[in-house]
């Protein structure tokens, strides 16, 4: 019988031991960072002027808040979790984590209740196989109808899950 010098388990790869696993979890190398000890100290009084145009001289105008266009907007919240969604997409946030999705980053949202209790969930499903889930505790279970219509009538205005209407199929053949 022939025996191994050494270990025999191989080394683990994943999240756990190399962050750069995952994509997108650590920001890119930018040129920025090694120009960055190259840039001169800003002092209180520049920080607090305004913005000037350098083509005009005249205070530049900062840009204008988005309007809303009038549309169905779907908002919950309890003291930790809050969801929104709007024209913009789906907004998820529980204590001081924050995730936006717009609707071209949306796979599928999917509700649930439960049986017992005052939980709902929501879960954002993304293309690339990913989903993120988000509790809302309800002061009542009757919110639970109200949330899915609120929802629904947000989703069928801005959601297109990119599959094509079945259209009705001519045939060539005459009866």
């Amino acid at each position: 019988m022939e025996q191994r010098i050494g270990s025999s388990s191989q080394p683990l790869e994943g999240a756990g031991f190399d962050p750069a696993y995952i994509p997108g979890l650590t920001s890119p190398v930018s040129g920025e960072a090694e120009s960055a000890p190259e840039r001169a100290e800003v002092t209180a009084e520049e920080a607090v002027e305004e913005p000037v145009e350098e083509s005009t001289g005249e205070p530049a105008e900062e840009p204008a808040e988005e309007e809303a266009p009038d549309g169905p907007v779907f908002e919950a919240s309890d003291r930790r979790a809050k969801i929104v969604a709007d024209h913009q997409g789906v907004r998820l946030s529980l204590d001081d984590q924050a995730c936006e999705f717009r609707w071209d980053e949306i796979g599928a949202i999917e509700t649930e209740t439960p049986r017992f209790g005052k939980r709902y969930t929501l879960t954002v499903h993304t293309p690339d196989r990913r989903w993120y889930p988000i509790e809302i505790e309800a002061a009542a279970r009757s919110e639970f109808a109200e949330w899915d219509q609120q929802l629904d009538a947000v989703m069928d205005k801005y959601f297109e899950d990119g599959t094509p209407e079945p259209a009705e199929e001519k045939s060539d053949e005459t009866p």
